[in-house]
């Protein structure tokens, strides 16, 4: 195919550019071009791309497929789960309130809800080790209440070494460490380092979390493949989920992000395997056609 239609939208400045593949064929499509259609600079931008495609499984409405800004496809996105929401209802793919999706990992349950959020049950946080996947062989660890916390050396000159971190996956692989002030945080240097180490066979997203009270907290998320985002709707999920195994939160917390609000229900203290409710906001910022001949 030589021109593509797709639609510009962003949850809580996460943006996305979503690609309806029901009625286009993307088959054609390579990871280069899908890395130029995500570049700033040189397409459309994005840090990541939703491809809305039919699901062949049972009672199942729709499978969508993430792709990072790196071209990579990744098992989960949160922001983009609320998009994908508002996409089909706009486009007139669906008309349910209550939709079930298949991703890379599983299915989601995503609903609509009256004040124009979107709800998303992000199913239950995963904690051990091996199927987040996380190696914590040969480093320090303590306990804080229901928590495992690890020390995570960065650099061998330098001596650099995160805060205390938690692996926790949301469906997709998170470091997050709690920090005095989110603005001072090394989020860009440490965040790169922590993507990249090694005991995340899989690298891995690097959440920086400020808590403010027992029910709000400020976030930010380097996220792999990508670079830091305005937004991040399972680092989001995972910091809350994380605060409140460390007695530090109770649910619901209000996570203030650079782009915007999410909020996050768990009711894991007392069942680890409860499923994560995460709300927020969603906008189309535009739609538009373009000629991958040029890219």
């Amino acid at each position: 195919m030589s021109r593509l239609r797709f639609t510009k939208m962003h949850g809580a400045g996460n943006d996305f550019i979503v690609i309806d593949a029901t009625r286009q064929d993307i088959r054609s499509i390579t990871p280069s071009i899908w890395r130029k259609l995500a570049h700033r600079q040189l397409g459309i931008g994005a840090d990541q791309i939703l491809l809305v495609e039919q699901s062949n499984l049972p009672d199942v409405d729709f499978k969508y497929r993430i792709l990072n800004a790196d071209g990579g496809e990744v098992e989960q996105c949160g922001n983009g789960s609320r998009c994908f929401v508002r996409f089909v209802h706009e486009e007139g793919l669906s008309t349910k309130d209550q939709i079930r999706v298949e991703v890379r990992n599983g299915l989601l349950t995503l609903k609509r809800l009256t004040n124009g959020y979107v709800e998303v049950d992000m199913g239950s946080p995963v904690f051990a080790p091996h199927d987040i996947p996380f190696d914590p062989s040969g480093l320090t660890s303590k306990q804080e209440l229901h928590e495992t916390l690890y020390a995570l050396p960065l650099s061998r000159n330098s001596g650099a070494h995160a805060d205390w971190i938690a692996a926790v996956s949301m469906g997709n692989p998170h470091a997050v460490q709690v920090v005095e002030d989110i603005d001072s945080a090394p989020v860009l240097t440490d965040g790169a380092l922590i993507e990249s180490h090694p005991a995340f066979p899989n690298r891995v997203n690097a959440g920086f979390m400020q808590v403010i009270d027992r029910h709000s907290i400020r976030l930010r998320v380097y996220e792999r493949g990508v670079g830091e985002t305005l937004s991040c709707g399972t680092g989001a999920c995972a910091a809350a989920v994380s605060g409140i195994r460390r007695g530090l939160l109770d649910s619901p917390v209000k996570v203030s992000t650079r782009g915007g609000e999410l909020e996050i229900l768990w009711d894991g203290f007392q069942n680890p395997h409860a499923p994560v409710l995460m709300r927020g906001p969603t906008q189309t910022v535009y739609q538009g056609e373009i000629d991958l001949n040029t890219l």
